[in-house]
């Protein structure tokens, strides 16, 4: 049995960010990664055109600051060396192809016990902490509906999580299902490389631009939620103008309220809109009904056929499947029960990292708040055993 002060399940960007700030104040860890590398989602499961959507700034990893040479908005390749050098620089080492099948506390030893399966050697190996910090984020799984009839369907079917580029979709017509930011762009990137793509928006939906999102988070500082929610739809109006008539519903309430009681992001356009109301986007307003060999159902009566179908359908998280003793922390879904900004801590030194719905903001926040925590009761224990 291998053993170190935290356990962190997942190698990730939050993953990363918590053994940094560990590392900072000298507490041993030991990171699990299923994966063969570090920040897979980054590396292995992303399309090429994506840039981070918010400026630098806000999605630093804490204590290294990006380059001064890198743009405001940083692009896939660019993002993927930051992390590499990131994990470099605080000599980070995860251990790769480490499934967790269980993680539960042992109240005899007062500490966390996980057994992960090694997928080369197919051994199951048995770890301890005094902390576990669950990393898997919000992304761990990708999520397809089922669908009646979609194992029949005769088109290529993926999840956004195999897009790469619109290549080989080129002059095809192609079914996006899912309206959210990964959504809008891939049907973006579609239109580009000459598809004929189709996206299902039936929830309202929020366009801003890049800078309307940078403004708005420095209104913030000096201004109410509800004043900036005001201004920033009111400047989506102006250069959007009424998006119902092409088929997309208007909100009734503001982005970062729906972002907070929701989960639901506005989209940060980037030409996707451009796209839309030339018609080189083609916006369906029902959801899918049933497949018929390449015909697509939709529950409006109408259907229309297409070559592939892309879910953009978002993502569950694994950690009920092997986390045991974690009910009152986290709910169903995977998410922290306590709201903002009690979230990152559990009972019996159980952490999560990156499960706010903050965006890397949230996760840094929540990886420094983990290591100060976990050092101050390193501590304390310290000094109890002294007093002994």
């Amino acid at each position: 049995m291998q053993e170190a002060s935290v356990i962190i399940v997942g190698g990730g960007t939050s993953g990363i960010a918590t053994a940094s700030c560990l590392t900072k104040k000298s507490i041993s860890y030991i990171m699990l990664e299923r994966e063969d590398c570090f920040a897979s989602l980054w590396q292995k499961y992303t399309y090429d055109r994506l840039h981070l959507h918010l400026r630098k700034q806000s999605c630093e990893l804490p204590h290294f600051p990006f380059p001064p040479s890198y743009p405001h908005y940083v692009p896939k390749k660019q993002f993927i060396e930051y992390l590499d050098n990131y994990v470099k620089h605080f000599n980070i080492n995860p251990l790769y192809h480490r499934a967790v099948e269980l993680a539960e506390h042992d109240n005899s030893h007062q500490n966390w016990r996980v057994k992960a399966k090694n997928r080369t050697s197919g051994h199951v190996e048995e770890y301890a902490g005094k902390f576990l910090v669950v990393a898997t984020g919000e992304t761990a799984e990708p999520r397809i509906p089922e669908v009646e009839g979609l194992e029949g369907f005769k088109g290529k079917v993926i999840h956004s999580t195999g897009y790469k580029n619109g290549k080989e979709f080129k002059n095809q017509n192609v079914l996006v299902v899912g309206s959210g930011n990964s959504g809008m762009e891939i049907s973006l990137d579609l239109a580009n490389f000459g598809a004929k793509p189709s996206i299902i928006v039936r929830s309202p939906v929020h366009f801003l631009t890049r800078d309307m999102m940078y403004y708005a988070g420095e209104l913030l500082r000096y201004l109410s939620l509800s004043t900036v929610e005001n201004l920033v739809v009111m400047a989506s109006r102006i250069v959007y103008g009424d998006l119902s008539k092409y088929g997309i519903p208007v909100p009734t309430e503001g982005p970062f309220t729906m972002k907070m009681k929701y989960g639901k992001f506005p989209v940060i356009d980037v030409g996707t809109v451009n796209k839309i109301k030339s018609g080189e986007i083609q916006v369906l307003p029902a959801e899918i009904e049933s497949i018929r060999g390449n015909q697509v159902l939709f529950r409006d009566g109408k259907s229309q056929p297409f070559d592939s179908i892309i879910f953009c359908t978002g993502f569950k998280r694994s950690t009920k499947k092997w986390l045991k003793g974690g009910d009152d922390f986290l709910n169903e879904d995977g998410f922290p029960k306590p709201g903002l900004p009690n979230h990152w801590k559990g009972n019996n030194g159980l952490y999560c990292v990156g499960l706010s719905r903050r965006g890397f903001f949230g996760a840094n926040m929540d990886a420094q708040n983990i290591a100060n925590d976990i050092a101050s009761l390193i501590t304390q224990q310290e000094k109890k055993e002294l007093l002994v």
